[in-house]
């Protein structure tokens, strides 16, 4: 029975590396990466959607790379995976308290409602970070594709946090207390903060003291799974 299974494993390993194979996976993912930047630039504006689109692009290069040919083991993928996006959800929570959405509003002129911050972050990542779990630990190569874009950007986008306080609101700079303001589309924002350090007096923006979390152990996943994959070509 052991040795059947086995043999079942390793032949749908074989038929997920079929070029085709490969070529649609990388397409289903720029597709993915694309229409989020789409619908991000729609709904919120252009300043968000570089980070996340950025880190997208750069996640499908390395995923094309190393992943999608060569699945990493469960053991050394998911433990990290999982400890990323729960330090992931942590540093939501503090982005959540401080009005990360309604400052990045007042920082770029832009319409990021508290509700669409929920709505991505607390409800629809969760479910993706699950499922991601789950493909993980069955080497579906598109699940992989997605732990590299946690990887990239809490790994790596969450430095922006400390870039944010140096950055002149496009909205009453001068004002140090929460704004609202009504936006050309029509949506209206409420108790928008200023995190303007030349205005505050203080080096902070929403979210950064636990910035680091999710970057610690996404910065190191990205390190391993390099160091295992270069491994694996040695072989």
């Amino acid at each position: 029975m052991i040795a059947k299974e086995r043999t079942e494993t390793e032949i749908d390993m074989e038929r997920q590396n079929f070029p085709a194979v490969r070529t649609a996976n990388i397409a289903l993912a720029l597709a993915c990466v694309i229409g989020t930047a789409v619908v991000g630039y729609n709904a919120i504006g252009i300043p968000p959607v570089i980070i996340v689109g950025g880190s997208g692009f750069a996640a499908v290069i390395a995923w094309s790379k190393t992943y999608l040919k060569r699945p990493a083991a469960p053991e050394t993928i998911l433990p990290i995976f999982l400890l990323t996006v729960a330090a992931l959800e942590i540093h939501m929570t503090e982005e959540y308290l401080t009005k990360f959405a309604p400052a990045m509003s007042r920082l770029f002129n832009i319409t990021w409602t508290e509700r669409a911050f929920l709505l991505v972050f607390a409800f629809v990542g969760p479910t993706l970070y699950a499922l991601t779990a789950i493909g993980l630990f069955y080497r579906v190569r598109f699940a992989g594709f997605l732990a590299w874009f946690i990887f990239i950007g809490p790994g790596v986008a969450e430095f922006t946090h400390f870039i944010f306080p140096l950055i002149r609101p496009v909205l009453n700079p001068e004002l140090s207390q929460p704004i609202s303001h009504v936006f050309p589309n029509g949506a209206l924002i409420s108790n928008m903060p200023n995190y303007y350090l030349q205005t505050t007096g203080k080096y902070y923006f929403a979210g950064m003291y636990t910035a680091v979390l999710p970057m610690f152990p996404g910065i190191y996943a990205i390190y391993r799974l390099l160091k295992n994959d270069r491994e694996k070509t040695r072989h």
